[in-house]
This record gives structure tokens, sequence and C-alpha cells, in this order.
């Protein structure tokens, strides 16, 4: 009884790429060089393991003159191009240095070599990832090159952390304010006098939301041209640079550089930083100017004087009529109203007017008795100006504008009545034209 013929067994194609690298350019003017031994070594190999699937690509990856310490390789690129475009399954090299002379590069190659399934010979050396002995060679490398990671990471941060302690810039975006020569921090003056405003006016204000406010008004913005908010400004008032100082993980050493602000106004600020952000706002609120104190009256003649209460953090501000406050509620029928409804309602009705026609003829009559050159278009531009200018004031100068341009405020159950100060158009309206208004935005 004869046999049945055996089945042929199916072999993978595995194609194989060779890479050849020579660190210097001496001799590859030569028909053969060394480029040329090691590919024909490879090739050579590559047709002996013709029955286990191996095939040869036709591109070449050779580098020619580059050093075996970087990865940056014309060659080597190009060949790892092709690997993440799956083009490869082998790569075979003379010499694992031909590859890399890092550990560190060499693990890095790996991982990519990983990633897309591709495995690694060195034809002279027994190394080969397709077989089990040289899998573990390759783990036992790839051990060595994480400890080499580990100690130069562990050197790194010692040189950190011991330039730090002796007050050294240790380099990254330097704070705003100063600039880097010769690696070290030096004071830019125009910046630095932004700092200290900034400084400066949160004394005055205790408040980073109002102070981001002005600071946009002001037109300051950060050395990249952004907008400076409140958590840039909050970043700025903790940063110990400004006091000559380097931290290093939560320390404080003096530093090379100059100081831009003074331990005095520093302390100064961080007590106001130490109470609660809710208690500042609050007090911000309570000493914002009533923008209708002494303008506000009743259907009875008298006036409202402004207050406030507080419920909790909360705070609460009304005009209470003078009748009310002497003879008891009920004395008035209207005894007090919410502060902020309103002054709304008065800056709503002078966003109106500042809008009409004959407002803008009179106002132009009365700028044109203090200055002959101010024309009716001119004082209309400069009142429609103001309206859109408005929300960028600050309260104590939207609180002096009210004042100006209004002589009185009654307020009864039809509704309220706004009179005008006319010859206040007219002083606003110089002010305007003037330039004087943009600086008190």
């Amino acid at each position: 009884m004869t046999k049945p013929p055996e089945k042929s067994k199916v072999v993978r194609k595995l194609r194989c790429a060779v890479y050849t690298r020579k660190s210097s350019e001496e001799g590859l003017e030569q028909a053969f060089n060394s480029l040329h031994a090691q590919r024909e070594a490879c090739e050579a190999y590559i047709a002996s393991q013709r029955s286990e699937g191996w095939v040869l690509v036709r591109d070449q990856y050779d580098d020619g003159g580059i050093s075996g310490g970087t990865l940056e390789r014309p060659g080597l690129k190009r060949l790892l191009e092709d690997i993440e475009d799956g083009l490869i399954d082998v790569v075979v090299v003379y010499k694992i240095d031909r590859l890399s002379r890092s550990l560190a590069d060499f693990a890095k190659l790996v991982e990519v070599f990983d990633r897309n399934g591709v495995t690694f010979v060195s034809v002279t050396q027994s190394f080969n990832t397709t077989t089990s002995m040289g899998r573990l060679t390759l783990n036992i490398l790839l051990s060595f090159a994480q400890f080499e990671r580990e100690v130069t990471a562990e050197r790194i941060r010692d040189k950190v952390a011991a330039s730090r302690k002796k007050g050294m810039w240790m380099g990254g975006v330097p704070p705003y304010g100063y600039q880097v020569e010769n690696r070290k921090l030096v004071v830019d003056e125009e910046s630095a006098s932004h700092v200290r405003w900034i400084f400066a006016r949160f004394l005055e204000i205790g408040s980073a939301t109002e102070l981001a406010r002005e600071v946009d008004t002001r037109g300051i913005r950060t050395p990249r041209g952004n907008r400076i908010d409140k958590k840039y400004i909050y970043r700025m008032l903790n940063n110990h640079a400004y006091i000559g100082e380097a931290v290093h993980k939560g320390e404080s050493y003096p530093g090379e550089h100059d100081a831009i602000i003074e331990r005095e106004t520093w302390d100064k600020v961080h007590a106001i930083l130490k109470e609660s952000p809710r208690k500042r706002a609050a007090r911000t609120r309570a000493e914002t100017p009533a923008l209708l104190k002494g303008l506000l009256f009743g259907p009875d003649g008298a006036a409202f004087s402004p207050t406030h209460t507080r419920k909790g953090d909360r705070l609460y501000r009304y005009y209470v009529s003078q009748t009310v406050l002497k003879h008891g509620a009920g004395a008035c029928p209207i005894g007090r109203v919410p502060a902020g409804d309103i002054e709304a309602a008065v800056i709503d009705q002078l966003r109106a007017v500042f809008r009409q026609p004959e407002i803008v003829a009179g106002t132009w009559k009365a700028a044109r008795s203090h200055a002959d050159d101010v024309s009716e278009g001119d004082t209309r531009v400069a009142l429609q100006q103001l309206d859109p200018l408005w929300d960028e004031l600050f309260p104590a100068e939207q609180a002096r504008i009210v004042a100006l341009l209004v002589e009185r405020v009654e307020i009864s159950s039809e509704g309220l009545k706004v009179r005008l100060r006319v010859d206040g158009l007219g002083g606003l309206a110089r002010e305007m034209l003037a330039g004087d208004m943009s600086a008190a935005a």
C-alpha cells in the first residue's frame, strides 16, 4: 500500500531590510567600501534563510559618515517610516552598533519594532529576536537601558536641585518682568513696571477679578500677547522670583537675579491673599461708590440714602427713604429700593440719551462755549463711544460721571424721572474728545 504524498509546508514570506552605517566619510568614495561589505554579508545571511521565507526588499537603507550616537539619520528615518507603513518584517544589520551605539536609543528603536511586529537580526553576533534566546538577550539589554535612563534622570534631578538651592535659573519660560541673558534672569524694566503696578494696585483694591479688568483695559498683555486673566494674576502674586528667590519643591532660596518687588510689599499682598476670597469680594462691593448717592429722591421729595445688609457672605445693597428712616416703615409709599435695579435703570436711560439728536445738539453747544474747534459730529461720536466704554470704567469713575451728568433722579409709583445737567454733558464730551476717559477705563 503506497503512502499518500505529504502536504508541503506553507512558509510565510518575511520581507527583510538591510541597514548599514559608517561613522566617518573616510573610504566612502571607494568602489567597494565598508557599507558595501556590510550589505554583502547581510544579503548572504538572508539568502541562507530562504527556506524560512526570508526575501530581500529592494530599497537600501544606508547612512555614510553619520555617528551612531544619534537617531537623526536619513537612512534610519526612511527605514522607520517603512516599518510604520507595514512594508518590513525583519531588520538585518552587520553588527548591533551599526543600528545604534546608545542603549537608550536602541530601546526606542526596539519599541518601534515591537509595535509593528518587526524582528531584529545581527549577522555577526548571536542576536536574533526571531528566536527565544535572541529575545532573552534583548530583554537583558533593555533592562540595562532602563537602568541607564533612571540613573541619568536621577543625576539630572540632583543637579537641578543643587542648582536651584544656589539660586540659579534652570530654564523654562521666564517670569513676566524678566528676560534671560547668558542663562540668567535679568530685569526687563518696561514689563517690570507693570509688575510693580499690579502689586501696588492689588494692595489698593484687594480683588484679582477687578484687577484683571483694569489690566485688560490698560492693554497689558503677556509676553506672548495673551490676555492677563485672574489666574495669571494670582500666579504673579505668588511667584517668589519677584522678591529675588528661587523655589525648589516648596522651599525658597536666595536667587542670583534681582528682585522686582520689595519684601514689605510682598508681605502686605500675602496678608490680603490669606483672607477668604468671598470676604474680599464682599468688602470690595461694600466699598464700591453708590452711583445715586445724593441724587435719588422719593415722591414726597425726601432723599434716599444708600445702605446695605449681609446674609452670610452675601451683600445686599439698597437705597432707603429718609422719611422711612425718621418715621418708620409705611411713612413713604416707596420706602426702599434695590440699589442694583435702580442704578441699572438710570444707566439705561443715560445710554438712550447719548443717542438722541437733540441731546447731541445741546451738548455740542455747551462744548463750543469752551472750545470753538469742537464740531457737532465730533460731539456725537464722543457720546456714542461712552456707551460701549461704560462697563470697562472703574466704579469710582462711573459714580463721578453719573454725578456729572445727573442733576436729580425722582422715583414714584408711576416710574423713574431723570433730570440731566446739559453743562455736564458738554464737559463730558470735552473729556472724551481729549482722550481723558480712556485713561480712566
